[in-house]
């Protein structure tokens, strides 16, 4: 048991392992042979245009969908950002982040929402917010958790390209700071 708890933790700070053979839906095949690794601290991007599978792939390797032929290896702290925000709009700001994230300090939740320049907005409610502010909360709770993996799902589609690039600056000074290997699909 210490030697599988020592690889695991081995592997949080080492790689993402993808090895995927095949993935149906009955009988119709949606992905072939797809083998790789990202290593903590790399960022790899999948580009496609929209359906030849990149979400599918994504529901694999983040394990949400286990019904496949090969094998991914993975940290469990990993954190993902989908699409659209994913947020829950009956809780405040403050509450959808430390919801996700019960062993964060009040404080710690406050600077990690300054840090995304939403500080302003704790007690809101994320109906209260633009877009780009609520994408903002939702790159603050997929870093507040320091993930050793984080996946993300088209996070800036939808936005205008002022804010989509103030996003991706945002989003690549997260990842420099935290240093989680990042799948990216765009």
């Amino acid at each position: 048991a210490a030697t599988l708890g020592a690889a695991r933790a081995a592997l949080a700070h080492r790689m993402i392992r993808v090895d995927i053979t095949r993935k149906a839906y009955g009988r119709t095949p949606v992905l072939g042979r797809i083998a790789f690794e990202i290593r903590r601290g790399e960022t790899v991007a999948i580009l496609g245009p929209s359906g030849i599978g990149k979400s599918t792939l994504l529901r694999l390797i983040a394990g949400i969908d286990s019904k496949f032929d090969g094998h991914i290896e993975r940290p469990d702290k990993m954190a993902i950002v989908f699409q659209e925000p994913t947020l829950l709009l009956w809780r405040s700001v403050l509450q959808n982040l430390t919801l996700v994230h019960p062993d964060l300090s009040e404080h710690a939740a406050l600077a990690m929402l300054d840090k995304v320049g939403i500080a302003g907005k704790a007690e809101m409610f994320p109906g209260q917010l633009s877009l780009g502010q609520q994408r903002r909360l939702a790159l603050a709770r997929a870093f507040a958790g320091d993930p050793a993996f984080l996946i993300m799902d088209e996070p800036f589609v939808s936005l205008d390209p002022k804010t989509a690039e103030g996003m991706l600056a945002l989003t690549e000074a997260l990842i420099s700071e935290v240093r989680p290997a990042t799948l990216f699909v765009t």
